[in-house]
Formats: C-alpha cells, structure tokens, sequence
C-alpha cells in the first residue's frame, strides 16, 4: 500500500451549538466553517470540503462561495466540494463557478459530482423527482465534455442544445479535479470508469470491507476500457477526541440528534447507544482517540487500495470549538499515524 495517501476533512455546515447552548445563525455557522478550513490547512491536512444542502439544519447551499473565501486566506490545502448536486444545477455553471475557484486558489480546487442524498434542490429549482436518473446522466454527460476544453457541442432532453467556442474563464494546467460520488451501485461505478474520472465512495455505514467490490469493479472496469488507474476516495463519518471514552462521550448526543432530525423523515428507527457502538467498532464510524482512528483509517485505506480518506467530521450541533480540537488531533496526529502505518 502506497503511502501517499491523502487525508481531508468534510462538511455540510451543519447547524452548531454556541456557548449559550442555542443554534447558531446561518451565518455564523459559516463563517465557522472558514475558520476550520485555515485550521485545516495549519495542521497539514491535504483536502478540505464542503458539501451543498438546501435545509434548515445545514449553512451552506453555495460551497463555491465559502470555498472562495477559503482560497483567499489559504495557500497550498485542495479545495473542494462534498457533494455538488449537478442533477439540479445547470453545468456550465457548475463548471465556471470552479473553474473560477481553480483560478482564485491556483489551481487548488475539486468538485464532487453527485445526485445527493436529499432532495429538496429539485422542487426548490423547479425539477421533477420523477427525471433523478435522467437529470444526473445527461449533465454528466455535458460536464464530461466541458472538461474536455475547447468548443463543445452537445444536445440532450433536460436543457437546451449547446454550441460553444469555448465555457469561461478557461482553467490554467490541467484543469480541476473531478470527482464522481458515488453511494453503492455498480452502475454508478462503471459509469466513473466509462468517463475516465476518479470515483469518491461514501461510507456512512456498514464494514467498509462491503465495498471492496466496488474498488474492485472500478479498477477492472478501467482496465477494460483502455485507462490508467485513478484515484479512489471514501467519505465517511467520524471524530477525534483525546481517548476512546471522551470520544464517544462528546460525539453521541449531538450524531444522536442529527440521526434522529433526518431519521424522522425517512423513517429511521431511533439510534440506540448500541448500535452506535458497534457501528464504531465493525462499521464506518471513525470515532476514538488518535490512534484508534488512525488504525481504522489505515485499514480501509489497506482494504480499498485509497488514494484519499475524507472524513466528515461536523455531526449536528456538535459545537464549534469541539470542532477545532477534532480538526487539530486528525492534522497533527491523526494524519502522520496514518502514513506510519501504511509505510509499515
């Protein structure tokens, strides 16, 4: 296993806990979520994202907008989103907007591509849930081939046709990463392969082991179509606090609330202090001292064959200043046990 694996943090923005013990604004949760970035990058950190909802409990619905701020007062941390729902966005926006990023960081910014997990983008922006699988094809098939450079024509059935010398600003050196999300099945997989682009897992339950079909499936899909290996990411949940009991202590009532929030609208049961234990200890929770988090990143970054581990390290209200001690163990300890391990 390689050691240069990539160590990154992501964030919805979630609406957090002040001192006063009520939520924060919008706002002020997002000129948090700056601060983590900087944070992120003092401790050496590879990657920083945010992620793009559009509900109460989240801040941000324009990554792109708090990543520029980031791109300011940052100079060598990757920047990106987790996710950018391109099914109810417009590509060529999409493209400019971090095309734009890519241009205010030099050359430092990412976009994930997916369909997200929630749906309110779509009534909010006047598409029907009943077009999911269509919008997300086709736009991805537009934005392949904006990537591309150049003139671009393409036509499709969810916007109208396009013939373009060219989409701007126009992106310096190779252009930003692109990264396809992807949640579990195969098409989605053979689809990241079919357009050449690195595949971004997200784990959020379950043994990370589960998805080694997934890895393996990439790998022989890219194979079979003539392209070198790309990169190979996993998303999943997690915090680090001083030991294994403080941990758990401080990361079970807040991931408890945020379960409980979004279980309530899909039917989840509520989360038990079990399960919650356990997911820790068999699944895809990365919640523990330093050290208990970097042996269960190792494993699944052994067990996948990773190039980049993104840990989702906001969970409801979970405070702002416990954010930053998480934030500060992953970069200054978390991360160089990682490549301890792998180098072993």
């Amino acid at each position: 296993m390689s050691t240069s694996l990539e160590l990154g943090l992501d964030t919805f923005g979630d609406v957090t806990r002040g001192d006063d013990g009520r939520e924060k604004s919008h706002a002020a949760v997002i000129r948090d979520v700056v601060e983590e970035g900087i944070l992120a990058e003092e401790v050496g950190l590879d990657f920083f994202g945010i992620g793009e909802h559009h509900r109460a409990d989240f801040a941000v619905s324009a990554p792109e907008t708090v990543l520029a701020a980031l791109a300011a007062r940052t100079r060598r941390i990757r920047l990106g989103s987790a996710v950018t729902v391109l099914s109810s966005d417009d590509p060529v926006r999409v493209f400019q907007r971090f095309s734009t990023l890519d241009a205010l960081s030099n050359g430092r910014a990412e976009v994930i591509l997916g369909r997200g997990s929630f749906t309110e983008s779509f009534p909010l922006f006047g598409l029907p849930l009943a077009d999911y699988e269509r919008l997300f094809g086709e736009k991805l098939d537009l934005f392949a081939a904006l990537l591309k450079g150049g003139p671009v024509t393409w036509q499709g059935s969810v916007r109208p046709p396009l013939d373009a010398p060219g989409i701007y600003p126009s992106v310096e050196g190779e252009g930003f990463r692109t990264w396809i999300g992807v949640g579990g099945s195969p098409e989605s997989v053979v689809r990241a392969a079919r357009y050449g682009l690195p595949m971004m897992l997200a784990i959020i339950g379950g043994a990370p082991g589960r998805f080694r079909p997934y890895a393996e499936l990439y790998a022989r899909a890219l194979a079979e179509m003539g392209r070198d290996a790309l990169p190979l990411g996993v998303h999943s949940p997690g915090y680090v606090a001083e030991t294994d009991a403080a941990a758990r202590a401080e990361f079970f009532d807040d991931y408890r609330a945020m379960h409980a929030r979004i279980g309530a609208e899909r039917g989840w049961p509520p989360l038990e202090r079990a399960a919650f234990e356990r997911e820790i200890e068999h699944g895809s929770l990365y919640v523990g001292s330093p050290e208990t988090v970097a042996r269960k990143i190792a494993a699944t970054a052994s067990a996948l064959g990773l190039t980049r581990f993104d840990l989702k390290y906001s969970a409801g209200p979970l405070p702002h200043a416990r954010l930053m001690r998480c934030i500060e163990l992953y970069g200054r300890e978390v991360a160089p046990r990682v490549r301890e391990l792998l180098a072993a």
